[in-house]
């Protein structure tokens, strides 16, 4: 192992104690690796049709990632953790965002 490589280990194991300790926050979000879309759909209470409308997917891509054929990748992931924690905002910005576009 290099050097480099065990300086970056260390900076990250003292990094993830600190945060467990409550001494510091957690510099970078985490984003899961993976997410249960058709979990994070339902919770809205929206079709697949709607869901993609909605939030600016398509329906295949929703499809594909509910029945485990392909999965959200990067910041994708990260929208889609944020329409699970508050999709009514979520909704609320595009809606807002989609208004002054058209006007």
């Amino acid at each position: 192992m290099t050097k480099r490589a065990f300086d970056k280990i260390a900076t990250g194991l003292n990094e993830a104690i600190a945060i467990a300790r409550g001494e510091t926050a957690p510099a970078r979000l985490h984003v899961p690796p993976e997410l249960d879309v058709k979990a994070i759909r339902k919770k809205t209470g929206l079709s697949q049709e709607n869901f993609a409308y909605s939030f600016g997917f398509t329906v295949e891509q929703i499809r594909a990632w509910e029945q485990g054929r392909s999965r959200p990748l990067g910041g994708v992931r990260a929208y889609l953790m944020l329409i699970d924690l508050d999709h009514k905002s979520v909704e609320r910005i595009l809606g807002g965002a989609r208004k002054e576009k058209a006007a």
